[in-house]
């Protein structure tokens, strides 16, 4: 089995060869300290055993898999550059969580990706299912000193099959002893498991964020990258894949079958052998001389322990405050503010804490919340450890979501969802006047006033909105709107003083459903006869009303004093 940094070699030059990255890939570009590394991997640190030379997964899949090669002429066929669709939500989901836990790591996915990328090509040939594991595992080369680092077993065989010496497990290449440390659940799943990509992913992050790294800082990167594979050519190829998946390279692609390759690493726990205790032998001594008689000595002092400090509280327990369930029609507001309660393994709440709400597994068109920065939203518990989610709106379409909070510290990841449904929003099914309603009639030159209608849905009382109010005339058996123009029939105050509206939209109303017109004005001269008022809801159910207009009221002539017999003075006795 080649050793790590060779196989290196061949990846970092493949990632070199797009002409995008070749300035992006030097090590004076991302490096602001010179390296100490020669042909390949460097001494790594005592304290971590992470950055030994350890190897490469890849190493047991053919290299049509380990390495997938762009064709000559430089342009990648479509998806070459894919991640698949689990390994990419699982390194943005660590992103977000970092950045929730960690805020001033500025931890960007894509370097989780680019790791993820060399360490087993996003465990592209393994098996990768939907939760995050594999059908088969991923385990790294012994680590016994033959062309790798020496690394006795930490985790008794647990996590690699191996119960003498370490491998790198999962598809992010933990150390056994490293993962002991850093590990962490990243699904919610309750397990801290290095061979599910979302677990190992978030433990990734958070061990790359270690000591309070700000990563937007070359020099904190390089040493984050480092600290995972003491290699100049790791740092480089890592760096050169994180650059392309910023750049876009980085689509979701459809997660990869397992292949039937033989694999090196044991399958399955070794039994150790028996031991047996070895026999008793009683050898004669010679004969031993008194001793001379000695001197008492004053005991040694011993200093009192110095006393633990007692561990940091970190989070226990997360809540849903309420119930599970959301519900909220089509387009609308959920009536109900999703809350969760965090409280620390002291008991206390957890005051300050960041809690993120995403909406997951949505068929309802785009359930959301319109006013958050990004697709998730971002809460701060407060005094009493309760974080709420406002603002939360319902998509276009009758379907199912969940919404998930999730909190992070550096222990891991607690989870809770509401299940969300979206009905499809009733629609008014009839508009009509109130029954006993009398017909509308009025004589030229006076108006109709406070006419009345009802929306309806299967004959209950519902709010409706964006009614549209218009004078319609029938043309070839068709009801048309008037022309503004030449209509003589009634007609609306319109918008400017002394202006005439064939045509009105009604303001939304209650929810009892219940229009009342605007007053409907006529003309003294207008003809007598029918006209008609037509009015359409948005989902096109209609009303045509009638408006009886008769002849205008004759005036009766006042009277001329002057003529009037009895205000005659003459005639007055």
């Amino acid at each position: 089995m080649k050793p790590l940094h060779r196989h290196l070699v061949n990846t970092s030059r493949k990632v070199l060869c797009t002409a995008a990255l070749a300035a992006s890939l030097t090590t004076a570009a991302v490096v602001s300290t010179p390296s100490t590394a020669d042909a390949g991997e460097s001494e790594p640190t005592p304290d971590s055993p992470q950055a030994a030379a350890r190897g490469d997964a890849r190493l047991d899949l053919p290299g049509e898999v380990a390495d997938p090669q762009v064709p000559a002429g430089g342009a990648a066929p479509e998806g070459a550059n894919g991640i698949p669709a689990t390994a990419l939500d699982a390194y943005q989901r660590a992103g977000l969580s970092v950045a929730a836990a960690l805020p001033n790591c500025k931890l960007p996915w894509e370097l989780l990706a680019g790791i993820g990328r060399v360490e087993s090509v996003h465990a592209s040939g393994y098996g990768l299912r939907a939760d995050g594991s594999t059908e088969k595992p991923i385990r790294g080369p012994r680590l016994d000193g033959n062309g790798y680092a020496e690394i006795r077993d930490t985790d008794r065989g647990e996590w690699d099959a191996d119960s003498v010496y370490d491998r790198a497990i999962g598809p992010m290449q933990f150390i056994p002893s490293t993962w002991q440390t850093w590990g962490a659940d990243g699904n919610g799943d309750g397990k801290r498991d290095p061979n599910n990509l979302y677990d190992a992913a978030l433990g990734a992050g958070l061990y790359l964020c270690a000591g309070d790294r700000d990563l937007t800082n070359a020099a904190k990167l390089d040493d984050a990258i480092l600290s995972y594979n003491r290699s100049r050519e790791y740092v480089n190829t890592v760096l050169g894949y994180m650059r392309q998946y910023q750049a876009g390279g980085g689509a979701g692609v459809e997660n990869p079958p397992a292949g039937n390759y033989p694999t090196a690493p044991p399958g399955t726990l070794p039994t150790p052998p028996r031991r047996t205790a070895p026999p008793v032998v009683i050898t004669p001594q010679a004969p031993v001389k008194p001793a001379s008689p000695v001197k008492p000595t004053t005991p040694p002092v011993t200093p009192p322990e110095k006393p633990v400090p007692p561990a940091a509280p970190h989070l226990a327990d997360l809540t849903l405050l309420g119930g599970a369930g959301l519900k909220a029609e089509t387009g609308a507001a959920f009536a109900e503010v999703p809350k969760v309660k965090v409280v620390l393994s002291d008991g206390k709440p957890a005051v300050g804490q960041d809690v993120v709400f995403t909406v997951e597994s949505d068929t309802t068109g785009g359930t959301a919340f319109p006013k958050a920065p990004g697709a998730s939203l971002v809460a701060k518990t407060d005094a009493s450890g309760i974080a709420t989610a406002p603002g939360l709106k319902a998509g276009a379409k009758p379907g199912t979501f969940t919404l998930r909070a999730s909190a992070y510290d550096k222990t891991g990841r607690l989870s809770v969802g509401f299940t969300g449904t979206v009905t499809a929003k009733p629609v008014v099914d009839l508009l009509a006047r109130p029954e006993g309603s009398k017909p509308l009639s009025a004589a030229a030159g006076k108006s109709f006033k406070g006419v009345e209608l009802r929306a309806t849905a299967q004959g209950k009382p519902l709010a409706v909105s964006g009614v549209v109010a218009e004078l319609v005339e029938k043309k070839d058996g068709v009801w048309v709107p008037v022309d503004p123009a030449t209509a003589k029939g009634p007609y609306f105050e319109g918008a400017k003083e002394g202006e005439k509206a064939t045509r009105l939209e009604l303001p939304a109303t209650g929810a009892d459903g219940k229009i009342v017109l605007p007053e409907l004005f006529t003309a003294a001269d207008l003809a007598p006869g029918t006209y008609r008022l037509r009015l359409t809801t948005p989902d096109k159910v209609t009303l045509v009303l009638d408006f009886e207009v008769t002849a205008a009221e004759a005036t009766t002539p006042s009277k001329d004093p002057a003529k009037d017999p009895a205000k005659d003075p003459a005639k007055t006795p």
